[in-house]
């Protein structure tokens, strides 16, 4: 589809034609899975505080729905598109079955720079969003969450616009809300935890001790902060940082918590001892792990050379072009694929959405322990299934996920 042509949709694609490959699927099956089985285009007008009307573009695209309802994702952000919507609900789909999650794919956006509208604005563009996409989603339809440029107060106002509609509250509608309307402990920090518990077993794997762990962290938001943070309560040394402007580095190690409560406004290089770096010298440090925990495509074959990690623990989606895996697997890197080892935040989102529909709610350790269960088996599932077939990481996590998928649409036939 002309419509899904962007470098981000080429990658989920070509990513599932060489796994699809490798396995084997029916041409038939494999057709279906390329292409979303649905997706819808809003316009939202949105009055501005000045008085005038701006009409933004929106999107809300379902993957598959074969293994229960859709999970995933709302982001804002300037360069949102069909195209890439549709390539991380993708992704999606092949990460909740991979952990073992009874949802399909979904993921949502809004073409729009989030930063720049005031409270109002942006509240008013959320409840438009919401309502225009209000037929597609539900606790038993499609389920929204966090994503770049969201956040929990975005959900709260995602979850009042939908309860609005049907009269009565429905928390179970979203995750990632606040506490006190439904949330769960934990689901912040979920995603950063989970790329550190699969860290922590991958460099078991390796015979690493975490003690002597060197981390480089592309990406400073939710994913990056929450990784650093809990990479370093685990024994691990932090050495470089960076967000959208830059960041800083230490081989010593650095001061992840005088960071953390620094002014967002503040450039990282000046809020800690370090000097400053691009975000480019940060993917080529020499460290034990490199998280790049941005946007997609940001290691490439004309800096992937140049990497000198040890463990690459993708903590963005599609951080890495598939150009740039073949010369990761001859330079011996070991990769931590995305949809594996993102997926804390999917997985706490699992936990939260259960929760809502029991009324009944769960203490902090209960979700960390659960989240680190869930986590680390589908690691060691992935590690057992790229040794045994002989296939790098990433292969065996989409064959996996992909072969899940492929078996629920076997076993439901196609309608009509």
């Amino acid at each position: 589809m002309q419509e899904l042509d962007t470098p981000t949709f080429r990658l989920a694609v070509a990513q599932f034609d060489q796994a699809a490959e490798a396995m084997g699927l029916d041409p038939n099956l494999r057709e279906r899975l390329k292409l979303p089985q649905r997706s819808l285009v809003v316009s939202l007008p949105v009055r501005m505080d000045d008085g005038h009307v701006e009409v933004f573009t929106g999107y809300r695209v379902q993957h598959d729905s074969s293994r229960g309802p859709s999970k995933g994702g709302v982001r804002y952000h300037p360069d949102v598109c069909l195209g890439e919507v549709a390539a991380l609900a993708m992704w999606m789909t092949w990460k909740c079955a991979l952990a073992g999650l009874p949802y399909g794919g979904a993921k949502g956006g809004v073409q729009v720079a989030p930063k720049k509208l005031s409270s109002g604005e942006l509240q008013r563009l959320t409840r438009r969003y919401a309502a225009e996409i209000f037929p597609l989603i539900g606790p038993d339809k499609d389920v929204p969450a966090p994503d770049v440029g969201t956040d929990a107060q975005v959900m709260a106002w995602m979850m009042d616009t939908y309860s609005q509609q049907v009269g009565f509250a429905v928390p179970g509608v979203v995750t990632g809300k606040p506490l006190s309307i439904g949330g769960s402990l934990g689901r912040e920090e979920a995603t950063g935890r989970g790329v550190v518990y699969v860290t922590h077993e991958a460099l078991r794997h390796l015979k690493l001790p975490i003690e002597k762990a060197t981390v480089a962290i592309q990406g400073f938001g939710n994913v990056g902060s929450h990784t650093a943070r809990i990479m370093r309560q685990h024994g691990a040394r932090v050495i470089a940082v960076s967000d959208v402007n830059g960041g800083v580095y230490n081989d010593k190690g650095l001061d992840i918590a005088q960071l953390l409560q620094r002014n967002p406004s503040q450039p990282l290089h000046e809020a800690t001892r370090g000097d400053a770096i691009t975000n480019d010298e940060l993917l080529q440090l020499e460290c034990t792990v490199l998280v790049p925990a941005a946007l997609s495509e940001q290691i490439t074959k004309h800096n992937a050379p140049s990497l000198r990690c040890r463990i690459l623990s993708e903590g963005a989606n599609g951080p890495t072009t598939l150009e740039a895996d073949h010369i990761l697997a001859e330079k011996e890197v070991f990769v931590i694929p995305d949809i594996l080892a993102n997926s804390g935040g999917v997985i706490v989102s699992y936990f939260e959405w259960v929760q809502d529909l029991q009324r009944f709610f769960w203490s902090a350790t209960d979700i960390q322990n659960r989240l680190q269960d869930i986590i680390t088996s589908a690691f060691h599932r992935t590690l057992r299934f790229s040794t045994e077939r002989r296939v790098s990481m990433r292969m065996a996590a989409l064959m996996s996920g992909i072969d899940q998928v492929a078996q629920a649409h076997l076993q439901r036939g196609l309608y009509p």
